[in-house]
């Protein structure tokens, strides 16, 4: 497909538009503009009728009907318009800057929190050759880069020149920095079972079957690591920055409109991102739960091959798994006290977490089958 693309459309453009000797740097780009197009889309697509999603899931939980007035051309279509509807909202709103703030830090902050959450799908395996940067040390990247959304929730909170956002920023960063520990001993009880930083790696070393997929090797880092990302993304029963009853709103109290929707798209993308990463390093990615279970024969089929084989849509249907488990969190836990939530990351995650690491290791160098033989 990519080359079809090249050689029909990106090409003929290049040569029409600039000049010999820039052929190769410009097809190079537009090349990879289109491909950045091509993830960031769907993506903040996602993230909007996540929200949707939301509302219905935890509507149907509770015994409500969830969003279902706004629609398209005066049809209702199941309340579908409303995320289009709320985006219009947030856009024409005004934006408050607090008189007393740090004004550049204040803008500046909802983009530290949505950015690293967008970069990181760089690295994202999507198939066996899908992936835009094909990098040795996309695992590395990814935690470093999730790492960094830290920074937009203290900047926020100490940029709004405001006690009560920043003792929301100040409970947010530490809940954060303390299950990032957690989250980084998982990746690396992952990375000593594949052996490799490549995400796309990670994934072919549990091709084979269900059985050969490390959420069964590594089933306590699994839980950790999804738990922690939980924690992470604030959402409940771990969102305590954003504790109404105690501190109003958080760290975001003092932003409005577009500013506030922005934070809010980071939370969600935030959400995905950890989803996505739990299938490719847990439940093997887009390999098909089929495989090792069906003849081969039947993987030859045309048609049925595709349906039934290794494709990214076995990676968006475990990665839409996950995320039903976040809003299936939110609507059934009540929210933790802090302490409760520092004590589950410190004294009880760390430690299973730095065991197992010893128990992977140990499967590893005795080649214990059928992961590591």
């Amino acid at each position: 497909m990519m080359e079809w693309i090249r050689s029909n459309l990106i090409m003929p453009s290049v040569e029409q538009l600039f000049p010999l000797a820039m052929h190769a740097y410009a097809a190079l780009t537009i090349e990879v503009v289109l491909k950045i197009l091509v993830i960031l889309v769907p993506v903040l697509f996602t993230v909007a009728y996540l929200t949707y999603a939301e509302r219905k899931v935890i509507g149907y939980i509770q015994g409500r009907i969830g969003p279902n007035r706004v629609g398209f051309f005066g049809l209702s279509f199941w309340g579908l318009g409303q995320p289009i509807a709320d985006a219009f909202k947030l856009i024409f709103k005004e934006i408050i800057v607090p008189s007393g703030s740090n004004k550049a830090l204040f803008i500046i902050a909802p983009v530290l929190s949505f950015a690293p959450s967008i970069a990181a799908w760089a690295v994202i395996p999507f198939g066996d050759t899908l992936v835009l940067a094909d990098i040795n040390a996309g695992l590395l990247y990814v935690l470093a880069l999730t790492s960094l959304a830290v920074y937009g929730v203290i900047v926020a909170g100490w940029a709004s020149n405001s006690k009560y956002a920043f003792l929301g920023a100040m409970r947010s960063v530490a809940q954060i920095i303390s299950y990032e520990i957690a989250m980084g001993f998982a990746l690396v009880g992952v990375l000593v079972a594949a052996g490799s930083l490549n995400l796309g790696d990670i994934v072919n070393a549990q091709s084979g079957s269900v059985i050969h997929w490390f959420w069964l090797p590594l089933l306590p880092l699994a839980v950790v690591y999804f738990i922690s990302g939980v924690a992470e993304t604030n959402r409940a029963p771990f969102d305590v920055a954003e504790g109404e009853s105690e501190i109003v709103a958080g760290f975001h109290v003092d932003y409005g409109g577009m500013a506030f929707s922005v934070f809010f798209m980071a939370e969600y993308a935030n959400m995905i991102i950890i989803a996505i990463l739990t299938s490719v390093m847990f439940f093997g990615g887009w390999l098909s739960p089929l495989q090792g279970i069906l003849p081969e024969a039947v993987f030859e089929v045309p048609g049925i091959g595709i349906l039934l084989g290794e494709g990214i849509h076995w990676l968006l249907i475990k990665t839409s798994f996950f995320l039903f488990m976040f809003l299936w969190l939110r609507a059934t836990f009540p929210r933790y006290r802090y302490d409760q939530i520092m004590r589950l990351g410190w004294k009880i995650f760390i430690p299973i977490t730095i065991v197992w690491l010893v128990v992977a290791s140990v499967l590893v160098v005795m080649n214990i089958p059928p992961w590591f033989a």
